[in-house]
């Protein structure tokens, strides 16, 4: 380990083109994931500990994969299923609920600026106001007037 801290030093102090080249070398790849030194570093100094003690063995692997299905909702590929038809893989998905949200019919209450907001979950969107929107963020932008991520706003 101490040879691979040493060699992560050394990196440190190099430019960022030189960082560059050593992740490419490493990974066998001819375009970067990024530009941002500190993530190719990080990336580095993985790579060089995987190959002193080894990586994860096939059984952790397949672990992490049956974690991510089971609970990682970005991961998750029951929310984006691949839907193939007559033998082609579609890009249009069909409207799966995000399992973030609330079942619908429920209320969704906050204060606001000494205001009480409720918006009503539906299947399909969502009710403030008695108007429909796609998203609680389209309605975190009407009542702010700036950009919010609806789950954020709503402390979902």
């Amino acid at each position: 380990m101490a040879e691979i801290d040493l060699e992560l030093e050394v990196l440190k102090q190099l430019s960022i083109e030189r960082i560059q080249e050593k992740y490419k070398e490493l990974f066998g790849v001819a375009e970067l994931p990024c530009d941002n030194k500190t993530y190719l570093l990080k990336r580095i100094a993985y790579k060089l500990q995987e190959r002193a003690q080894g990586g994860l063995s096939k059984k952790a692997c397949a672990r992490i994969d049956e974690l991510i299905l089971r609970y990682d909702p970005v991961n998750n590929k029951a929310l984006r299923p691949q839907v193939i038809s007559a033998g082609a893989v579609v890009q249009t998905l069909p409207f799966i609920r995000d399992k973030r949200l609330p079942i619908p019919g429920t209320l969704i209450r906050k204060k606001y600026k000494g205001k009480e907001l409720t918006v009503k979950v539906l299947e399909k969107g969502f009710e403030y106001n008695g108007k429909k929107y796609r998203s609680l963020s389209a309605i975190a932008q009407e009542i702010t007037n700036a950009h919010w991520s609806g789950f954020t706003f709503f402390n979902l």
